[in-house]
């Protein structure tokens, strides 16, 4: 078989010649139409809700803002994971959302939620979605380590 193409080649060059020409152009209609991202969005849909109340602690924000919210948000349809941080006057609830879901539209079902959620509490807690973001905007946390004697 393989001496056959060989055969082919040696006697036919310009064929081959068109052939390999061919495939050529063809690599170059086919890379105008090829997408290309520098940094290609591989991460889920993700809704974040920022909660403050400066006159609670951490174990506070947890217990009365946190935990009654996350209830909330876990019955919207399409969420896959709810994920949240308490620290003392903050609280940092993540929703995630399945991939069939639209952006947008997850915004607008938890934006319903919390609305519903500040109409029944009776705290100073104030609630607002966070920006249009993905998870790759989370790369790097740190914090501040006050040396012994300062």
């Amino acid at each position: 078989m393989f001496d056959k193409i060989i055969h082919f080649s040696i006697h036919h060059k310009l064929i081959v010649f068109g052939m390999v020409l061919g495939l050529i152009m063809a690599g170059f209609f086919a890379l105008k139409d090829l997408p290309l991202d520098a940094v290609p969005d591989i991460t889920n849909n993700q809704v974040q809700i920022i909660t403050q109340d400066p006159t609670l602690g951490a174990q506070e924000m947890e217990r009365f803002v946190t935990a009654p919210l996350e209830a909330t948000l876990l019955s919207l349809p399409g969420v896959t994971e709810v994920r949240s941080i308490s620290r003392s006057g903050i609280s940092v609830i993540t929703v995630v959302f399945s991939d069939a879901t639209d952006t947008y539209t997850a915004r607008q079902l938890v934006a319903e939620k919390i609305a519903i959620q500040k109409s029944l509490s009776t705290g100073k807690a104030s609630s607002e979605l966070g920006p249009i973001t993905t998870g790759l905007g989370e790369f790097y946390q740190y914090y501040l380590k006050v040396k012994p004697g300062y």
